[in-house]
């Protein structure tokens, strides 16, 4: 999951809940739409069974693109259900054993929020991207946003991918796309009336 061009890529979230009876043609849509380098199951249930009938539908309609799914946290389902890595939200805490637990060709990224010494600890541990975030205002958490000054340092000092998430806008797109390597776009997309526009929408702020 590495970034060959200056424009950034993709890295699709999924909504934390949907309908498995329509959501996996939404994504399909989607998917068909746009060049999308990675897709994270992000679901808010805790649900074992509802996990993964979700990764089973969700799988199935990435892989049928050739695009690689990561599940977020649940590292024994990924392993037991065949996904292509892990995303973890504790930072660099879990990374290590992770990828000791999933092997050197799992993928493993790390969300380190807004902190550069938590990003670099990940990645000298293992994980093969880190993603800051939120980049925009956001009414969750305590407010904290990862400023584009810390992207900017990212992409001169370290070679580890990074990941841009969280209250995405067109005007943050545009101002963070000569500094990240991946967009995570989640709800920007799904809670739109049309998220294949949406999603076309946000590319183009690229540049």
């Amino acid at each position: 999951m590495m970034a060959e061009t200056e424009t950034p890529q993709i890295y699709l979230i999924t909504p934390p809940e949907f309908e498995l009876s329509t959501f996996p043609e939404l994504l399909g849509r989607v998917l068909d739409s746009a060049e999308i380098a990675c897709i994270r199951l992000a679901l808010a249930t805790r649900d074992e069974d509802r996990i993964c009938r979700a990764a089973d539908a969700v799988r199935e309609v990435a892989h049928t693109r050739d695009i690689a799914l990561v599940i977020e946290e649940h590292v024994l389902l990924a392993q037991r259900i065949g996904l292509d890595g892990v995303h973890l939200t504790d930072g660099s805490r879990s990374v290590r054993k992770t990828r000791k637990d999933l092997g050197a060709d799992a993928i493993v990224g790390a969300f380190c929020g807004q902190s550069r010494h938590d990003g670099l600890i990940a990645g000298e541990v293992g994980a093969d991207y880190i993603s800051f975030g939120p980049v925009g205002d956001s009414p969750l958490g305590d407010g904290t946003r990862a400023e584009t000054e810390l992207f900017e340092w990212w992409s001169e000092v370290v070679e580890v991918p990074v990941v841009a998430e969280g209250a995405l806008d067109v005007k943050t797109v545009a101002e963070l796309s000569g500094y990240t390597d991946f967009f995570g776009f989640g709800e920007e997309v799904w809670t739109a009336d049309d998220p294949v526009k949406a999603l076309s929408d946000l590319i183009a702020a690229m540049g």
